[in-house]
């Protein structure tokens, strides 16, 4: 069995290629969680954007999912949901608002591979059409905003975001 030093060691014995390794894993850790943050986010605002201006590819999938309500209201208001929850990934005192109106809003992103599968399987349960691989790449997002909603105990570092800019 191996110890944690055994992990943290490269095969290679390159007192060199050990430092880079050191550094590039340092780096990763500093400046990672932002990066993710900000990268969920964009997606966020991107897609939301699109819904508010009519231009989603996701609109008429979203509006064949819920027909409770008219499509001409609630995608746009699904559009701003999502600006939202985008928006709050950008500020670290709205952390905990945008990840609990994402996880609120995740499990609607799923129903139409039950409600509509023949718009999201070839061939169920694996072979998934466009719109249900879209779909199925929300579990990144869901896991994301699991490893972001990790960190809304920790105190900011400003330092971090500074060098991360």
């Amino acid at each position: 069995m191996r110890n944690d030093k055994d992990l943290t060691e490269l095969p290679v014995r390159s007192p060199q290629l050990q430092r880079v390794d050191k550094r590039i894993s340092s780096w990763m850790e500093r400046h990672g969680m932002v990066f993710l943050r900000y990268s969920l986010g964009i997606i966020f605002v991107w897609f939301g954007a699109l819904k508010i201006f009519g231009i989603s590819p996701a609109a008429n999938l979203a509006a064949q999912t819920i027909t409770s309500i008219p499509s001409d209201i609630f995608i746009p208001l699904l559009g701003v949901w999502e600006v939202a929850i985008g928006l709050g990934l950008f500020f670290r005192p709205l952390l905990r608002a945008a990840i609990f109106l994402l996880f609120l809003q995740m499990p609607g992103t799923l129903l139409p591979l039950f409600l509509l599968p023949e718009q999201c399987f070839t061939s169920v349960p694996f072979g998934l059409t466009l719109e249900g691989q879209y779909i199925i790449k929300n579990l990144i997002l869901i896991s994301a905003a699991i490893v972001i909603g990790g960190t809304v105990r920790k105190k900011s570092d400003p330092k971090r975001f500074e060098e991360a800019v």
